[in-house]
């Protein structure tokens, strides 16, 4: 007698691989720069309010989350009604794959990109349609635009790109969305949007506001350094971020997360002012490494990408990290990402980017 089976996508599906924790190094300092967290607690305030909000955890969340919503809508000038919140932005990626497509659909992304995009594909029945990057890690908006088909409902623009830290521009975001058919969904994800430092940069608020099949994400994970608690958020027109709503577990973000999510929204200036000084840091990482030798491309979020031609290139890389206390993430073959983190931290990558071979 058979057991009970999954689905043959589900069963195909890969783990998502998270950055692993420093190995503990006697007389050294180790430091995690793989997984793009932020390398700072919560800012001032925030444990405080979280605590006492735990205190009221016999109770169940609002399941509307109802303040931090009003927070968000006064924060960003958006109508509540255009908004969704889940159990962080990945949550969310799942929700709208799984909520607009099935078999015999096709979402279509850069690659390499988020590694959760091809996952959430395979969980709801569908087929990736992976379009490689350029070789500076860019997306090649052309080659997205023209793999679209009658079966794409769904295409993914990672901006900046996890992992390769590259961020197109708003003209050229536009120049793409004028190509994508008005019933194809675009989600541009914009986990690391406060990282970003360049001309043209994208208007992600300003961008869903004037298409009606244009979906961005946001995150508490990153720049606001609240990843434990798991909190993501959409801008998306009524009906879409309705649709989201409506694909989410109930109760999903639970009142601790709530309350740090509405009190780091009143702190905007320090925030603003913690980026800043990691955005000094990983211009400090790109001159630095670039002065050694290495063409890394122009990072955007809070983390710079090495590119190498074959995985024992990358697992070098990794291994070399660790001897001097650094835990990498090294996705072979094409790379190695490492997160902005403490000044310490930081220095020693240079270090290392100046000793390790670069062929």
């Amino acid at each position: 007698m058979s057991t009970p089976q999954p689905r043959p996508s589900v069963a195909a599906m890969p783990a998502y691989v998270a950055g692993k924790p420093p190995v503990e190094r006697p007389g050294l300092v180790t430091y995690k720069l793989s997984s793009n967290e932020n390398p700072y607690p919560p800012l001032d305030g925030v444990v405080e309010i979280a605590a006492e909000a735990a205190g009221r955890v016999n109770r169940y969340p609002d399941a509307g989350s109802t303040e931090l919503y009003d927070a968000l809508a006064k924060a960003y000038g958006v109508p509540a009604e255009e908004l969704a919140l889940s159990t962080g932005a990945v949550a969310l990626i799942f929700q709208l794959v799984s909520a607009y497509c099935g078999p015999e659909d096709e979402v279509v992304f850069a690659w390499r990109s988020f590694e959760a995009y091809p996952i959430a594909v395979l969980a709801a029945g569908a087929t990736a349609v992976k379009v490689p990057v350029t070789d500076g890690g860019e997306h090649d908006l052309d080659a997205m635009a023209a793999a679209i088909t009658e079966r794409t409902k769904v295409v993914f623009v990672c901006t900046p790109n996890n992992p390769t830290g590259t961020s197109v521009t708003q003209t050229e975001l536009d120049a793409f969305l004028a190509k994508v058919p008005e019933h194809v969904l675009v989600v541009v994800d914009e986990a690391y949007a406060e990282f970003v430092r360049m001309d043209d940069a994208v208007d992600g608020v300003a961008t869903y506001r004037s298409r009606a099949n244009v979906v961005v994400l946001r995150t508490f994970s990153k720049a606001y350094g609240l990843a434990g608690f798991r909190v993501g958020y959409a801008f998306a027109p009524a009906p879409i971020a309705a649709t989201l709503r409506a694909m989410a577990l109930p109760f999903g973000v639970n009142v601790v997360a709530q309350a740090a999510g509405v009190a780091s929204l009143e702190r905007q200036t320090e925030l603003l002012a913690r980026v800043d000084d990691l955005v000094a840091e990983r211009t400090r990482v790109v001159e630095g490494v670039r002065a050694a030798g290495w063409d890394i491309p122009g990072a955007q979020g809070n983390f710079v990408w090495f590119a190498f031609d074959s995985g024992e290139r990358c697992a070098d890389f990794a291994a070399a990290a660790d001897e001097v206390g650094l835990m990498v993430r090294p996705y072979p073959p094409e790379g190695v990402r490492v997160s902005i983190g403490e000044p310490e931290a930081n220095t020693r990558l240079i270090e290392l980017a100046g000793s390790f071979p670069k062929g």
